[in-house]
């Protein structure tokens, strides 16, 4: 399965939850933010929502600093 993950097409062995895919890229979910095809998802929708085929996903991360 081909997806876009900041712009760089990646193969995924197999459908994964969002939460899935986040923890295994080794962030932190508590500081990012993820859009799957322009829809800005939720925390509480990334265990039911599974990345498909094509999708185009954006992952923020959020630095702070003073």
């Amino acid at each position: 399965m081909k997806v876009t993950i900041n712009g760089e097409e990646t193969e995924l062995s197999s459908a994964i939850t969002v939460t899935a895919l986040v923890e295994s890229l080794g962030l932190t979910s508590k500081r990012v933010a993820v859009e799957i095809n322009r829809d800005v998802l939720s925390r509480e929708r990334w265990n039911e929502t599974t990345v498909q085929d094509s999708d185009h996903i954006e992952i923020v991360q959020f630095v702070g600093g003073g």
